[in-house]
Formats: structure tokens, sequence, C-alpha cells
């Protein structure tokens, strides 16, 4: 029998070290955020009208980034699942890019496509009076620039995972497309979709480079839970630690919403 799963015994000693020592690495952190978090003030912390209003941001910013990654990103994912057309490897690259570069970078190349004399900002400038560096607007941009690849990469595998021959029985009892795919595709593939939602928005939620570049740090404007967290740390620790615990919490919880979609056991 293959593909099993050994015991924990059975794991060669050899291999031990490292795996405390990953273990250690990637828990410790962790342990240290909730160790270290100021419990007894911790209500008061949080509900200091900087952190509501920062905590409001963040969660205005990514429902919104998460809302358009959903309209632009479903079509997108679709296409790129169902379609077989030239330079199609190249714009799923393209997709998955914003993953692995740098926030920072991401953040520049913002500024040079939407800023007052980018590719497309200048023109938004000069003929629509639209600024989106350092505005509310720029930090969704920015969120939504490096979270809509977790809605694509998910929602692909979705609707590659959909039975094609329901669709087809659907069709031929008489079913537009739009509604075999409203009433058939959708429902079927709603999982990955529900799954790749949840990653954005916790993406979103947690996006810190791209958006002190693009969107700034502006106090009420464009300062979100990430961006107050790192002002903190320098002047507020506590106020630091405290919001840290909420992200932390935060994306715990994503992960336990999403543990049906880990490796089976």
């Amino acid at each position: 029998m293959t593909g099993g799963r050994s015991p924990l015994r059975a794991l060669p000693i050899a291999l031990w070290l490292p795996t405390l020592a990953a273990a250690t690495l990637l828990g410790v952190p962790l342990v240290a955020i909730v160790t270290r978090a100021p419990w007894p003030t911790l209500a008061h912390d949080l509900t200091t009208p900087e952190v509501l209003t920062a905590l409001r941001l963040s969660l205005v910013c990514s429902v919104l980034a998460t809302t358009v990654s959903v309209l632009l990103g479903l079509p997108l994912a679709w296409l790129l699942a169902r379609v077989e057309f030239a330079g199609r490897r190249l714009l799923r690259a393209l997709v998955m890019l914003p993953m692995v570069l740098p926030p920072v970078v991401g953040g520049v190349a913002l500024l040079l496509a939407f800023g007052r004399r980018g590719l497309v900002g200048a023109w938004l400038d000069r003929y629509l009076d639209i600024q989106l560096p350092f505005s509310l607007a720029g930090a969704v941009l920015a969120e939504t620039f490096v979270a809509m690849p977790f809605l694509v990469m998910a929602a692909e595998a979705g609707f590659r995972q959909v039975d094609r021959g329901l669709e087809d029985a659907a069709a031929t009892l008489g079913a537009g497309r739009m509604r075999v795919f409203a009433r058939v595709t959708l429902p079927l593939a709603m999982p990955a979709l529900a799954a790749g939602a949840a990653l954005c928005w916790a993406r979103a939620l947690g996006e810190f480079g791209a958006t002190i570049t693009f969107a700034g740090n502006l106090p009420g404007r464009t300062q979100t839970l990430p961006l107050a967290v790192y002002i903190a740390l320098e002047t507020q620790p506590e106020i630091a630690f405290a919001l840290s615990l909420v992200l932390l919490a935060v994306a715990i919880a994503v992960l336990v919403s999403l543990r049906e979609h880990w490796p089976a056991r």
C-alpha cells in the first residue's frame, strides 16, 4: 500500500532535530505574541479611537478588496480553467506574480501605473480628476493587487473539479450558458470559491508593504491595522502587541474555517 501515513514513532531519528527546529521556528514567535499580549488592558487598548478607526478602515478596505477580487477574479479563473488559448500560461504566471513579488515592489509598480504621473494615473488625473495614491481607493487597489491571486488560484482549481458532464446535461435540458454557470457550475465550485474568498480577505486584511507604499500611512484615511501596528511598535508597544494578537486570531480563524480544504488525512 502506498500513499498512507506512518505513525509518529516511525519517524527516523535523523529527522527529529530538523522537525523540532522547524516547529520551534514557526511556533515560538506566535506563542510569544500570546504570552506578551497586554491581557489586563487588552479591552482598553483595543477600544481607543485610533485603534477603532484603523479597525474600521481595515474591515472596509479588505471587504471592498475581496468584493473587487470576486467580481474580476471569477471570470478570469473560469477562463484559465476552461478555455485553451495562446498565452494562457503567461497569463496565469502574471496573475500569480503578486504572490511572490515583494509587497513594496508591488507598491512601486502601482505608483508607476496609477500614480499622478503613472501610465494610467496621469490619464485619470487629467481627464477624470481621480487621484488614487494616498487615498482610501488607493488602499483598496493595493490590497486587491496582492490578494486577488489567492482567489483566482482557488477558483481555477474549483472550476477544474466541476464535472463537465453535469453541465452538458443541464445544457441538453435547455439551460443557457449563463443559467448553467449560475445553477450548476457555481454551486459545485462554491466550496473552493469560498475558500479562495476567505484567503483573499485574510491576505487583504494583513497587507502592509504595497499599502504603505502606494496609499501611505494616513491616520483616519489609509492607516489600516498592520500599519497601525508598525507605528505603535515605536511609541506604544503594548497597543502593537494587542493589535498583533487580533490579526493572529483572525488568521487562525480563517485557517480553522478552511480545515476541510487542507490535504486529506
